[in-house]
């Protein structure tokens, strides 16, 4: 996992020999084993959490609308009130002592999940415990699960570490739905609650196992977790790369993300295209996206990632704009590529850069604010894009997230130290 030497010129019996630079087509450096072991981890607990959050919709849907609502609303609620806390306590102790304990809390309720609903079945008031439950647990485990890349890898190899991470996150998230059908069908909730125990086990052995290569020390401020926290928020919107990155991934998570889930299907009926044009639009954006992301994985970032952030919100806002003004079902699929491809540019440069850039002492503090703003914009968005498309029209909201999303864009092209920013172009 070291990184090849350059040897100066060596003289051999009197003859002057240079050894042959290690040249480019060497290829980048190999990611390093603990990364590859911590990912690897990582997926397989991503794959228990689609089961088990499949399990936990579907349970929660048998009684009715309102109960199912409720489920969803006790994971996301705790989630968003303790994520700066959350980043906080990583900071001030250890990211990895934060994920061992969470894996270990995970693996006992989980196990006792499993037992309760294989006895009771699912009535709403386990359905909602457990969504609570997990939604603190998240509060904690995402900002110091977020964080481990800096920990594992070098700077210049975060790109291609979280491209990779987004390539098996997206093969998971397309194979976690028919697999929680096929295993809630098979052994219900309970099951489900089993295989996440079992996912929760395997990477709490990697964790056990794991050494960070790039481990920061902890905090040792005896403030108020409270201050520690907003001391997060105020680094984040004081830095002159985090503030317009934080601004771009909040764009992107209220204009972009919802547009097919949400927006697409409402086109599409209005536009009578049909369930299998959109699943073909939507298919093309994650062909944008992969294809994206591999290359990355293969050979680096491709440039300056603030500018390829911003530029890839561009692309992402021409795309929406054509998926608005497409007149049929081809059109329609061109333009759901490229919004694959603009978002795919704008994902793979913009996370890198913000953990790159994060000062060592604030690395989970950042990345709790980071989720944060996604999940605030895509909670408060989602409900207000629907809300205009039933009062207008689905094409014309459509056409004001291209606007917004292209016009952030933009506006992260004229900001100089997110345009400029080399992070993590070293060689």
């Amino acid at each position: 996992m070291s990184t090849p030497e350059e040897n100066p010129a060596r003289s051999s019996t009197g003859a002057s020999q240079t050894a042959p630079p290690k040249a480019a087509e060497d290829g980048p450096a190999r990611l390093p084993r603990s990364y590859l072991l911590w990912l690897a981890g990582i997926l397989a607990s991503l794959a228990g959490n689609a089961v088990f959050y499949f399990a936990l919709g579907w349970a929660a849907s048998d009684h009715g609308g309102a109960i199912a609502g409720l489920v969803l609303s006790a994971i996301t609620l705790p989630r968003v009130l303790l994520l700066l806390v959350g980043g906080a306590v990583s900071d001030r102790i250890n990211a990895r002592s934060v994920l061992i304990a969470g894996d270990a809390v995970m693996l006992v309720f989980s196990l006792l999940l499993a037992a309760a609903a294989y006895h009771l079945g699912a009535p709403p008031a386990l359905l909602i415990a457990a969504g609570a439950v997990v939604g603190v647990a998240d509060a904690f485990y995402l900002p110091a699960s977020g964080s481990m890349p800096r920990r594992l890898v070098a700077k210049e190899q975060l790109p291609r570490a979280l491209s990779l991470r987004q390539v098996g996150g997206q093969v998971i998230n397309m194979g976690g739905g028919p697999l929680g059908g096929v295993l809630v069908g098979l052994a219900g909730l309970a099951g489900a609650a089993l295989v996440n125990a079992v996912t929760f086990a395997a990477v709490l052995v990697v964790l056990i196992l794991l050494r960070p290569r790039h481990e920061v020390p902890p905090t040792s401020s005896k403030t108020n977790l409270i201050k520690e926290a907003s001391d997060g928020v105020r680094v984040a919107f004081s830095h002159p790369v985090l503030r317009p990155g934080l601004l771009l991934t909040g764009a992107a998570a209220g204009f972009l993300l919802p547009v097919l889930p949400l927006l697409l299907p409402l086109l599409a009926r209005n536009e009578h295209w049909g369930a299998g044009a959109a699943g073909l639009v939507i298919g093309a954006q994650g062909l944008g996206m992969v294809a994206v992301t591999l290359v990355v994985v293969r050979r680096g970032p491709m440039g300056r990632p603030g500018l390829l952030s911003a530029t890839g919100l561009v692309v992402a806002g021409v795309g929406v704009l054509g998926l608005g003004l497409a007149p049929g079902v081809a059109g329609a699929t061109a333009a759901g590529l490229v919004i694959g491809v603009g978002n795919g540019v704008f994902s793979v440069h913009i996370m890198p850069l913000v953990l790159a850039v994060t000062p060592e002492s604030h690395l989970s503090r950042i990345q709790a604010v980071l989720v944060l703003v996604q999940s605030l914009a895509l909670l408060l968005m989602n409900n207000v894009l629907g809300n205009l498309a039933g009062l207008s029209s689905p094409m014309v909201v459509v056409l004001v997230c291209a606007v917004v999303v292209a016009g952030v864009g933009l506006m992260g092209l004229a900001s100089g130290p997110l345009r400029t920013n080399r992070t993590g172009l070293e060689s």
